[in-house]
């Protein structure tokens, strides 16, 4: 017998026994129910590492746009800031924001509870694991506080910002998501916020307005004749890495909220959310980018990377429903939107570090507003309402606790000695760029 013979027989043999010790399933092993709780549960936890992702974007991107001097403060702060929101959601947050049949207060405040977790198997399948749904939800939580931290850095204490962010995670941002996604009265009448731009990024938004209405401005920052003295950032390229990680978790910030996987139709859907998405955001650069250059004669790399973030906040209210031109159009007008914002606030003297405000709060008005353009269920009327009532709340709430916060631990800021010296100094003791900022003292 030749080797070729030989060859073949082993391999015949090698599939014999393969199918011979084979398992076998029953035909209603795994039933369609069972399939579509996988999927589901994979899109939240795929999605909620992604968006979890965020935060390294929002750390990188204050990183760089900030002084040399502050640099170890703020990547502090944004790691703590996530782990503090992934206690104090799950401590009373989570079941706060979606309290099922458990209201305190109709449709209004729900009941306060601690996320327990649960087990499933074979016999007890739901629409997903709710593990998996509380760790997507929690890094929406978590993205609120981020926005606050780049609007007022560089001179809050870093405890001072810990404890705000502990009541805004805990109980500001689940009562005003809960209006909205956990059926509350604003659900009840009808409005519409596919992602976020409101009970996401406008209330991060509102929140950053009043920490720099009690924090006040950096030291030097404006003059006493009113005129703006630009501070430069550290590290630019930093900023633009930051901007791309934000620019990837988004797509799963927006996609993930469709929340479901489990069938042809949603598949289709979440595709078409991530080429929304990302289409408002290639167009938010690329107005920036032309604005910037015909009006100031240079392009701003920060303009840019900002008209990036205001064309994904600006879609996120309703990523699915546009077209590609109009997903386009939405785009272009937030990097609008987001330019005039900051010249508005530099004549204003509002010291806003990272663009805050007129990314997450103007681009996030902007984008609920317009949702009834393209979906039919969502009323102008509605949508207003409902960006007033989260406004409001949002306002009187984080109002409140700055002022508490700042009776409580002595001040909001530091010393003018330690503004001047830098917080990495003063508070961290360690730089973050050593060498460099030893020699430039």
């Amino acid at each position: 017998m030749n080797s070729r013979k030989k060859i073949k027989i082993l391999v015949g043999s090698c599939v014999l026994l393969g199918y011979l010790t084979t398992p076998t399933y029953a035909a209603d092993a795994i039933t369609p129910e069972q399939t579509t709780y996988v999927f589901n549960t994979l899109l939240f936890l795929m999605s909620g590492a992604f968006v979890m992702w965020m935060a390294a974007g929002f750390c990188m991107l204050e990183a760089g746009l900030v002084r040399s001097k502050n640099v170890a403060m703020q990547c502090t702060k944004n790691i703590v800031v996530y782990a503090v929101a992934g206690l104090m959601y799950g401590l009373v947050g989570y079941n706060l924001m979606y309290p099922a049949d458990n209201w305190l207060v109709s449709n209004v405040l729900g009941f306060f509870d601690i996320y327990v977790h649960n087990a499933h198997d074979a016999e007890d399948v739901a629409y997903a694991s709710k593990a998996s749904d509380f760790f997507y939800q929690l890094a929406f939580c978590a993205t609120t506080a981020s926005i606050v931290s780049g609007a007022v850095a560089e001179r809050v204490k870093f405890a001072s910002f810990m404890w705000f962010s502990v009541i805004l995670t805990a109980l500001i941002y689940p009562i005003a998501g809960s209006w909205g996604w956990g059926g509350g009265f604003l659900k009840d009448m009808g409005f519409k916020d596919f992602a976020g731009s409101t009970l996401v990024h406008s209330v991060g938004g509102w929140a950053a307005l009043t920490g720099l209405y009690f924090v006040g401005n950096r030291y030097g920052r404006f003059t006493a004749n009113g005129r703006s003295v630009p501070f430069r950032a550290s590290n630019l390229p930093l900023a633009a890495l930051g901007c791309l990680i934000l620019w990837l978790g988004w797509l799963f910030f927006n996609g993930g909220s469709q929340l479901a996987l489990g069938t042809l139709g949603n598949a289709s859907d979440i595709a078409r959310i991530f080429v929304n998405t990302n289409t408002a955001a290639s167009t938010g650069v690329v107005g920036c980018l032309l604005l910037t250059y015909f009006r100031y004669g240079k392009i701003d790399l920060t303009m840019v990377i900002n008209g990036a973030l205001g064309g994904l906040v600006a879609i996120t209210a309703e990523p699915l429903m546009p077209s590609f031109i109009v997903a386009g159009i939405i785009g272009l007008v937030a990097s609008v939107l987001v330019v005039f914002a900051v010249e508005l606030l530099e004549k204003l003297k509002v010291d806003d570090v990272v663009g805050a405000l007129p990314v997450h709060l103007v681009c996030g008005i902007f984008g609920t507003l317009i949702v009834p353009v393209t979906n039919p269920d969502a009323s102008f009327v509605t949508q207003f309402i409902g960006i007033v009532c989260v406004c409001a709340f949002t306002l009187v709430t984080t109002a409140i606790v700055w002022k508490v916060v700042s009776l409580v631990s002595g001040g909001l800021r530091p010393t003018l000695e330690e503004e001047i010296e830098g917080l990495d100094s003063a508070e961290m003791g360690m730089d973050a760029y050593p060498d460099f900022v030893r020699n430039m003292k």
